[in-house]
């Protein structure tokens, strides 16, 4: 009795570990964003969508803060000249995470002109 006893929590232990590491390194593949969806997040976040051409406007009349937000190899292949790179997930655990160092990044001007992509 004690052996199945025994034998039955090992059982149940196993399986909820397994449970467990399936449940959290499940890859996290983010939905496609549809231009609503950008739209919105900008509303939300209370950001403010420039065209290439604003972008380049305001790039002759003086130099904005550029961030890239891609990963490292894809900073690595190509980007804005003068761009920093800031690579974050499209997550909120990841912005969440990444908040001070963001904040450190961009500095204390509440002024400055800051460009993401």
């Amino acid at each position: 009795m004690n052996l199945n006893r025994t034998s039955l929590l090992t059982l149940a232990a196993v399986s909820i570990a397994i449970a467990a590491l399936w449940w959290t390194n499940q890859s996290v593949t983010p939905k496609e964003a549809t231009w609503d969806d950008v739209l919105a997040e900008a509303e939300n976040g209370g950001y403010r969508l420039i065209t290439t051409q604003e972008l380049a406007d305001k790039y002759s009349q003086s130099a904005p803060l550029v961030i890239d937000t891609r990963q490292d190899w894809e900073f690595r292949t190509g980007h804005i000249k003068g761009a920093v790179n800031f690579p974050i997930e499209p997550t909120w655990w990841s912005r969440w995470r990444k908040a001070d160092s963001m904040k450190e990044l961009i500095g204390p001007d509440k002024d400055r002109l800051i460009v993401f992509y």
